[in-house]
């Protein structure tokens, strides 16, 4: 399993990132929203986070492995979820993601099937069924300025809470520490102890952007 690859972005398609590494160049399929961000780094070295699939049918002879590929790493966890949803194929998922993933993981927890109608490719019917069974597992990646303070808060433990006490003391703001820890959480990290907690949230804010030559 290819999860992540790092080379010079050499071009970019309608729907993907071609990436020389070595002398090989890689398509690496990306959503909408990631080839704004990519526009500016052509010719630049980058790293970006991957899934690897197999395309076509099952009972067939030939599938084609493909890349699909994320600045971020919480970006690929929000897509894996994202994918879950029932007739949600990965082209579909591509497609729809033309706003940054935490825009459409807030309107996920807050309900909005009407702003996920929006989205290139999801109709009424798609918009509810991924409200019905993503609401409240979304709210991890969601940007933590849309969804109103009044909706619920995830649960901290005392290393958590503490952690949260330092970033906001280093300059993050409380909804963008919780924000931060909460995505640690979810990730396949396991820190132990406030300081830890702490290094783990800058390594995530770090990974996945762009690596200059």
């Amino acid at each position: 399993m290819i999860v992540r690859i790092q080379g010079r972005l050499v071009e970019l398609t309608d729907d993907a990132a071609i990436v020389d590494r070595e002398g090989l160049a890689y398509e690496v399929m990306v959503p909408a929203y990631a080839r704004s961000e990519l526009a500016a780094d052509l010719g630049d070295v980058i790293s970006l986070h991957t899934l690897q699939y197999f395309e076509g049918s099952a009972a067939g002879a030939n599938l084609t492995p493909r890349l699909v590929g994320f600045l971020r790493a919480e970006d690929r966890a929000f897509f894996k979820l994202f994918i879950s949803v029932k007739n949600m194929g990965i082209r579909k998922a591509l497609k729809a993601l033309s706003t940054p993933a935490g825009r459409i993981a807030a309107a996920i927890e807050m309900g909005d099937a009407a702003a996920l109608t929006k989205l290139p490719g999801i109709g009424k019917r798609m918009a509810e069924t991924i409200v019905a069974e993503l609401k409240g597992k979304a709210r991890a990646h969601a940007l933590a300025d849309i969804i109103p303070e009044t909706a619920a808060r995830p649960e901290f433990s005392t290393d958590q809470k503490d952690a949260i006490e330092i970033l906001v003391a280093w300059g993050d703001s409380r909804n963008d520490a919780e924000r931060w820890i909460a995505r640690v959480a979810q990730s396949n990290e396991t820190p132990s102890g406030a300081d830890e907690w702490v290094t783990a949230v800058y390594r995530l804010k770090n990974e996945g952007r762009a690596v200059k030559a």
